[in-house]
This record gives structure tokens, sequence and C-alpha cells, in this order.
């Protein structure tokens, strides 16, 4: 015999040992209304489901359906060094909050509608070859399609208008965030779903680095199961959809035309060279590879640069400031905003509880709803006007 909705609902209320009454006011529900949902009379409301489910410690989908909440696997190369015990545990957790959200949507038919990846080359190449070009491939594909959205040249995108830009054009979710110890980043898609994880850390070049890193696998399509990322190393990697990741990065983040154009203004001097360190935002190494690729600097002048650091670079040209705040952002926690913002609209809208928002965000329910819905501030509280001088500063943290 089939399992249905209203067997799952029977089993929560078997498994908390509460008589049906006492569900029923746990849930928000009149004992009248479960008894007919419970028969068939009347249907759960998605509001009910997200309330049962909430009291239950399970899903909606689980309710819905009787699957497993979708979890990706872990990639075959994960480095198990940095990957086991804690640090798998810790990345698992990570996921799960992800996943969660993305499951409460798509229940909800709030899942947005994904745009159409560039169709650029196999999710798996057999040749050394065939893997850069599709990277370089993909690279254009998908710097056509950023300035198609209007978007400003990469080069002159700050970290965090990119990382934007990349969101808005891709339809992937980008957090940044404390990921374990020896993880650079880590990439996953599903159907409906594309999630990027950056680890926080004190190099901003790697971490935009790590960026076009990983959205080169969601473009490529190689990241069905999770990808992590250990201490990205470019030009030491020999699996062949590391190869055009790093590719892919490389040529999004300087694009020829960038770069071009950069040297007809200035040339290659000492100067123009550390300048374009800071423009691109990439390590000295990164951008010695990448002009040497191009054939516009010879193997002694590429030495030198890679002889310098990112922060070196940006002292040399007078924008250490700029430096500072580039380490900070990279550096500070970031959640993708989406799924918050489409979690608290079902909420306004009384589709969900706050529990999918709370669990997105990591906040408890009750904190999280002092935020959102704070309580009025007594009128006999209120500081009197009269008491308030015109040249007083009135401060509101």
């Amino acid at each position: 015999m089939t399992e249905t909705v209203t067997d799952r609902v029977r089993s929560v209320m078997l498994r908390a040992s509460v008589k049906q009454a006492e569900f029923a006011e746990r849930v928000g529900l009149t004992p009248d209304k479960l008894s007919k949902s419970l028969s068939g009379i009347r249907r759960f409301t998605s509001l009910d489901l997200a309330r049962i489910a909430e009291f239950g410690g399970t899903t909606v989908d689980w309710l819905l359906t009787g699957r497993d909440p979708l979890r990706p696997a872990f990639a075959a190369r994960a480095v198990p060094s940095a990957m086991s015990g804690g640090g798998r545990a810790t990345l698992r957790d990570l996921v799960e909050r992800f996943t969660s959200a993305h499951e409460v949507l798509v229940l909800l038919g709030r899942s947005p509608e994904q745009p159409e990846l560039p169709s650029v080359g196999t999710p798996h190449p057999t040749d050394y070859k065939g893997c850069v070009d599709e990277g370089v491939a993909l690279a254009e594909a998908a710097l056509a399609r950023l300035d198609s959205e209007g978007s400003p040249p990469v080069g002159s995108m700050e970290s965090a208008e990119l990382l934007q830009a990349l969101e808005r054009t891709f339809g992937v979710d980008v957090a940044k965030i404390g990921l374990p110890e020896g993880i650079d980043g880590a990439a996953w898609q599903a159907d409906g779903f594309r999630l990027i994880m950056i680890a926080r850390t004190r190099v901003p070049t790697r971490q935009r680095f790590t960026l076009a890193h990983e959205l080169g696998h969601i473009l490529a399509r190689d990241a069905q199961d999770l990808l992590t990322e250990t201490h990205l190393t470019p030009g030491h990697q020999k699996d062949l959809t590391e190869v055009r990741a790093n590719v892919f990065a490389a040529h999004l983040l300087m694009p020829r035309s960038e770069i071009e154009a950069a040297v007809e203004e200035g040339g290659l001097s000492d100067e123009q060279l550390t300048s374009m360190v800071v423009h691109f935002q990439v390590s000295p190494s990164a951008l010695a590879a990448r002009l040497a690729q191009l054939g516009l600097i010879d193997e002694r002048t590429a030495g030198r640069l890679r002889g310098l650091t990112t922060e070196d670079c940006h002292w040399l040209t007078g924008q250490s400031d700029l430096f500072q705040a580039r380490t900070a952002w990279s550096q500070t926690k970031r959640l993708p905003f989406r799924p918050a913002q489409m979690l608290y609209e079902a909420y306004l809208d009384g589709e969900t509880t706050l529990r999918p928002l709370a669990a997105y965000t990591g906040w408890e329910a009750d904190r999280l709803r002092g935020v959102l819905e704070p309580d009025p501030v007594p009128p006999e509280d209120l500081p009197a006007t009269a008491a308030i001088d015109e040249g007083d500063l009135v401060f509101q943290p």
C-alpha cells in the first residue's frame, strides 16, 4: 500500500506521542480542521505542512513525497586529509542550509527560473588541448553574456560587484563563508540549483580566482557532485576539469581585450605592470602567466613580476588603503541574498513559517522574528521632543 501525505502526518504525530487535539494546537490548526485533513475532506495547505514539518523536525518534501532530502555526493577527487572527520561534517552542514532552503522554495512554487548556460564542450574532456580550448571558449561566452546583461568590464569590477553580476547573469548562489581549513571553495549544481561557496580569507586575489574557477565548473556542467578546491595551484593540476576551470578563470578575470587596451594606453613599464595587478585584482604571478601566454612579456620580466606580492603592487601605486579594504571584504561573511528574500516573501504571504529562513541564516527563529517584527516602543518611553535642543546629536544604533 502506497503511503500518503496523511499517513506521514500521522507518523509525525505518533512519534511525538501527543493526542490529536494537542497536535492540532501545536501546529496552529483547529481540531476540526486537522480532523478533516486527516480524513481526506480537507487538504493540508503549504503553511500547515511547513508547521507540521517544523514540529516534527522533518521537511515538507518528505511529508509530500516521502523522499529523502536532496543532498550531494562528494566528488571522488576531494582531498582526504582536508575533508576527513569534522571538516567533512562541517561542509555537509553548510550545504544542508542551502539545499533545505532550495527544497522549500521548490515546494512552494517559488523556485526562480534559471538562465540557460553557455553550451560549450562536454562535462568531461578527454585531452589537454581540448580542455584548454573549452576553457577559453567558456570564458568568451561568459564575457559576452555579462556584456549583454549590461555589466561593466570584469577587470573594473570590485569583487563584491563581480560576485553579484555572476549571480544575476548565471543564476548561481554564491556564499562567502568559513569553510573547513584547506578548502578554498566548492561548487555543486542540480536541477534548478547552482551553488558556489568560497572561503573567507586574508588573500583577496585567491578568493577572486576561486570564485571564477568555481563558476567555470558550473558553466562546464561538471559539478553534479560537490566539488571542493584545496589550495588552488594553477599550472599544477592533472585533472582535466581542473585545468579547464583554471583556464576559464584566467581568461574571465584577465580578458585579452582588456589587457590589450591597458597595454595600448601605457605600455608595459614596471609601473604599468603593478597598476595592472591592482586593476585586475589578481596575483602578480597570475598576471605574469597571462601576459607571458599572450606573448606580451619575456621570462625575465615575468620572473621580476612574480617576485612581488599583491600588497607590494598596491603600495607601489599608492593604493595601500584599497588593499586593506579588499582584504577586509574578503574576510566578511556573506550568504546569498536571493534565497533569504524569497523565503521571507513566502513567510509574509503566509505560505510558510520563519523556520526555513531561520535555518538558512543560522539564527534562532525567535531572534529572527524580533529583528523582522520588532515590538513598537510605547509612547511613554519615547524621548520628549521638547527636551532635545536643535544642536543635539541623536544617535540611533
